[in-house]
Order: structure tokens, then sequence, then C-alpha cells
């Protein structure tokens, strides 16, 4: 189908081709979620979380295998820099990565002895140290994992440090902590807070944070409030541009907090990663689909 852009600032015409297609690559999920391209072999994996499974995109042929089943019920998804696969897993309550060899190996599943939520999103810094995610929602109800209570009481933003393997609390002022993504540079971190899903009192909005030596957050200034739905996860491309997920699709935002554009998706979107040999296709997990759509704009790199 041909992609259907919106231009709501002019910064946004020369991002996109006027004949570009959005691609449905493949449909058959409950909750599509947590995309992520692996240029070595130039394959995308992603999660879906209540069919307890992760699914694998064959780039060179198009083609769609079961990757893992069970997965712990996964949820996001990263590369490291040796480009292994991070994932929070909402059964395991952790953190894992998976070896080159096929091991699965615990990165975190407990703070100060207490087991942790249900880990979200995760994103690797270029120093090898690991930031993640941690609200309930895969303790919440049997859909998306098992239902528990919360052994921590609450939901933070957490920091693995590469070389000890300490995990450290970064924010803790979240309702829910959801999607996260450094700036290119990675002086700035973007952390998604989706509390509205337990209260319309609460946030559905991101926040943007300074980065320093240490793993250290200041600031925490909502950079963007959501006029569509929820915010969920989102990337980055080299200029330093917002693609994040919506309701109604995709939507940018130039590094000054300005909606400069939308695309429109069928289907509620959960996440996105960028991909391809130029990171210049964004691939889009969409409720129960997989799409892809190429752009004049390149990821921020981070593989």
């Amino acid at each position: 189908m041909i992609a259907e852009f919106q231009i709501l600032d002019q910064r946004f015409h020369r991002l996109f081709s006027s004949n570009a297609h959005l691609h449905r690559l493949y449909t058959g999920c409950r909750w599509a979620e947590g995309p992520a391209y692996f240029p070595a072999g130039r394959y995308l994996i992603w999660s879906d979380i209540p069919n307890d499974r992760m699914l694998r995109y064959d780039e060179c042929n198009g083609e769609v295998s079961v990757f893992r089943s069970p997965s712990n019920y996964s949820n996001g998804n990263t590369v490291d820099r040796q480009g292994r696969l991070v994932t929070c897993e909402h059964g395991g309550r952790r953190v894992s990565r998976t070896e080159h060899d096929g091991r699965i190996i615990c990165l975190a599943d407990r703070y100060q002895g207490k087991r942790l939520n249900s880990p979200n999103d995760v994103v690797v810094k270029s120093d090898g140290c690991i930031l993640f995610t941690d609200p309930t929602y895969g303790i919440d109800s049997d859909y998306e994992g098992n239902r528990a209570e919360s052994e921590i009481g609450a939901s933070y933003v957490y920091r693995i440090d590469a070389q000890s393997g300490a995990i450290h609390v970064v924010a803790d002022d979240f309702i829910k902590p959801n999607g996260l993504a450094f700036s290119p540079d990675e002086k700035k971190l973007y952390i998604v807070d989706t509390g509205r899903t337990h209260g319309r009192e609460h946030p559905a909005h991101i926040r943007v944070f300074d980065v320093h030596d240490g793993g250290r957050l200041t600031g925490g200034a909502v950079f963007a409030d959501s006029s569509s739905g929820l915010f969920d996860g989102f990337r980055l491309d080299e200029a330093g541009r917002l693609w994040t997920s919506s309701a109604e699709g995709i939507q940018c935002f130039h590094p000054d907090g300005t909606m400069i554009g939308k695309l429109k998706v069928p289907e509620v979107v959960s996440n996105v990663c960028f991909g391809g040999l130029k990171r210049n296709q964004l691939f889009i997990c969409g409720t129960t689909s997989l799409y892809s759509v190429h752009l004049h704009v390149n990821g921020a790199a981070t593989f």
C-alpha cells in the first residue's frame, strides 16, 4: 500500500518519498512488540507477547519463522555492541542475553533482593551499560505474563553496569516507565511514561533527561504529550528526530519537541526500530502485524 504521510511542519517534507510503500511483512500476532534488527544476518527479531513467542523475519527471502517458543513472554529486545540479543522477559521477570552459542543468561532479575516486576524495554549504551524499564504490565494479569504482586512496590528505570553487573535505579518518579532511547550522541535519554493505563489522571508523555558520567540522570522535563492514545516504543534517526508509536501510527518529533509529521498505519503501533543495510528502513510492530517503510533518513547508529 502507498504510505500515507502527513506533513505538519515543512521540516518533515524531505524525510520520505512520496512513492514510498508501507509493506505488511507478516500478520497473525496478538500483540507485536520489541523489534530488533541484526545487520550481520539481515534479519529482525520481534516479540508476540500474549502468544509467548518470538518471531524472526529474514530480510533476504521475506520468510517469517518462530525464533523462540515459549519465550518467557518476551517484550522489548535490542542488540548489544557485540551483536547479541538482549531481551526483557515478562514471564521470567528479568533481562536476559542470548549468547552467540545460543546460551541464554540472566543479566538482572532482582533489585535489593526483590524480584523485578516485568522488564519492558531496553537499550544498550556504547560503553556497554544497559538501561531498562520495569513497569507491572507483565504481572498485572495473565495475558502478557503471570499475574503476581509487585515485590518492589513501584516501577523504576534501572541501569546495569557494564563492568560489575551491578543494578542501580536511575529514575524513580515514573508511574509506568515504558519505551526508552538515547539521543545519537548519548547525551540525552528519552523515556516514555504510560501511566495513563492505570488511571486517567496519570501521564501519557515522553520525558527527556541529561546523561552524566556513571549513568546519573538529571532533568526529566516533559518532551512531548501524547495526542493519540499512548506513546510506547520509539527510536531516533541520525539527526535526533524521534519516530514514535501512537494509536494512529507513527509520529515524528523534531529535537525541539515539535511534532513535524505522521505516518498512518492501519493498526495501533507498539514499537519501531531502524534496520536494513543502510538503517533507512523503519520496521513497525502494529498490534497483529509487522510493517516496514523506507525513508530518506537513517537511524541513529546502535550497532
